[in-house]
């Protein structure tokens, strides 16, 4: 795998960190900086590794994609440079697996291609964004078109994006799995309202955001609907899956920098007649760190494994997702302590990496969701006379 991760971390080198300050800034420069990176990423062979080669993509299964993602997801911005970022990387996988071939050629070709970008429209604010059996916006058959009501938050990207694929209820007397459809929806359609939801004090802006979507009488063709009318929760679930361990495995990349931005700090940083490296306390949060992200790591690649043998490895994604996202906060939360008042500031990437990973314990289902997906499945196993083990 070291052969395949060099040119991404010779990439990020030369290319990503040094552009890392002038990136955040999220100004004109910075949009023409990431057009410029894209056309060199792209220029080496290093596009899309998220997707298989017959999508457009250059990706070699989830297990190579995990070992990459150590490189690009060490930088937030790697992800976009090499046009593998969410929300886009589930979308294309979803209109790879459930698309026409007409939906590829209009939606997938040019995302693939780095032309458009989209967003996921489920999410609303006023149910459970952990159980979208209750979502509320609608999509009702008017003849040869959907009619598409509702309101959406966390449409992540949706500033800019030319496309998004919408959770609709279009069966509302269904089995409540069946009640859901997924439709693609033009982002410049009549009817749509987007604006930004600043995010732990952070607006974003285009890829950046995480907007708020409103529909009202948003009409779009019948030849939209992403598969089968019903298949909506079954395609999110396909979705999520891999979109759960894809954020793990850019958290790997932000575990790992944090960690040797602590390790680096420990050593020159004095006080108290020493290196903070001879102190106990941070000894002890260092020997931390390295347990939890190789433990980490290895529940990653054991997930990424199975889902290339052909396992949708449910109970493995839920357990590495809730893990993962407490060892991101708790490592960069010890490289911050480490650094002290310097950790605060802008001064290193730590800070703004902190900031996000919050999130990381909400989005995508929150903890308690995943340990109850964990524990469940388990006992039931136990409960079938059976005992639960990893293979």
């Amino acid at each position: 795998m070291e052969d395949l991760k060099a040119p991404y971390r010779a990439f990020m080198e030369a290319h990503v960190y040094p552009n890392e300050a002038a990136l955040a800034r999220e100004d004109d420069e910075a949009a023409r900086l990431v057009v410029e990176l894209r056309g060199r990423a792209k220029a080496e062979g290093l596009w899309a590794p998220h997707l298989p080669p017959e999508a457009g993509g250059t990706g070699r299964g989830f297990l190579a994609y995990a070992h990459l993602n150590e490189e690009i997801g060490r930088c937030v911005w790697g992800q976009l440079v090499f046009n593998c970022q969410a929300p886009d990387a589930g979308n294309g996988e979803i209109l790879h697996l459930f698309g026409t071939e007409e939906q590829k050629e209009r939606w997938l070709g040019p995302l693939v291609a780095g032309d458009t970008r989209s967003f996921f429209s489920m999410t609303e604010p006023e149910v459970s964004g952990a159980d979208p059996t209750g979502l509320r916006t609608t999509a009702v058959r008017d003849s040869d078109e959907w009619v598409i009501d509702g309101h959406k938050w966390f449409s992540s990207g949706a500033e800019g994006a030319a496309f998004g694929i919408v959770m609709a209820v279009t069966s509302p007397d269904a089995e409540r799995h069946r009640r859901m459809s997924q439709i693609l929806v033009p982002a410049d359609s009549p009817g749509i309202e987007v604006t930004s939801v600043p995010v732990m004090g952070h607006r974003g802006r285009g890829w950046s955001t995480h907007c708020e979507v409103t529909y009202t009488g948003v009409r779009v063709p019948v030849g939209n609907l992403l598969g089968e009318e019903g298949d909506g929760f079954r395609i999110a679930q396909k979705r999520l899956g891999p979109g759960r361990i894809h954020h793990v495995m850019r958290w790997l990349g932000q575990m790992q920098r944090a960690f040797e931005l602590m390790c680096s700090y420990a050593l020159e940083r004095e006080a108290f007649g020493g290196p903070l490296a001879e102190k106990q306390t941070v000894q002890n949060w260092i020997a931390d760190s390295a347990a939890d992200i190789q433990a980490c790591r290895l529940l990653t690649l054991d997930a990424a494994h199975k889902i290339d043998q052909g396992d949708e490895a449910r109970v493995e994604i839920s357990l590495v997702k809730f893990f993962a996202a407490r060892v991101l906060n708790e490592v960069i939360d010890r490289a911050i302590q480490v650094h002290g008042g310097l950790g605060l500031t802008d001064r290193t990437p730590l800070a703004a990496m902190w900031a996000m990973a919050r999130g990381g314990r909400i989005y995508d289902g929150p903890d308690e969701v995943h340990r109850m997906v964990v524990s469940r499945r388990i006992l039931k196993e136990f409960a079938a006379g059976r005992k639960w083990t990893f293979s």
